[in-house]
């Protein structure tokens, strides 16, 4: 028997990213579980028990950052590591988050949309080796 493959949460309301993340992370041996917005993702994170969650900042009904106090403030997932993806990054002068907004919210880390496929691979890796 080998080990149980981990189990990944991607969480985004765009579907192109949604299915180009599942191509880099499937064929890696991870298992993939999609929501299309934070209230989806909560209880995916319920009913799946993912090893790590890749979350959206922008997207209806709650967006990252709530989605990710709420994980982060829940006994049953303030243990799960949450990776934010952003494509605000960039012109975050110019868009309605605040840049303390980003710094404030208690995720383990930060990727840029577009992923790049290695450091996705690599950042994921680094919290479920």
């Amino acid at each position: 028997m080998g080990e149980a493959k981990k189990r990944i949460l991607v969480v985004d309301d765009d579907q192109d990213d949604l299915k180009m993340i599942s191509m880099i992370l499937e064929p890696e041996g991870y298992e993939v579980v999609t929501a299309e917005n934070g209230l989806d993702a909560l209880q995916q994170v319920e009913s799946k028990s993912p090893d790590l969650i890749l979350l959206d900042v922008m997207m209806p009904e709650l967006d990252g950052f709530a989605a990710s106090d709420k994980l982060k403030s829940s006994p049953k997932s303030q243990g799960i590591p949450i990776v934010l993806l952003t494509g605000v990054a960039k012109q975050i002068t110019k868009s309605k988050y605040p840049i303390n907004g980003v710094l404030r919210a208690q995720v383990e880390e930060y990727l840029e949309k577009p992923v790049e496929p290695e450091e996705l691979l690599r950042v994921v890796a680094s919290f479920l080796k």
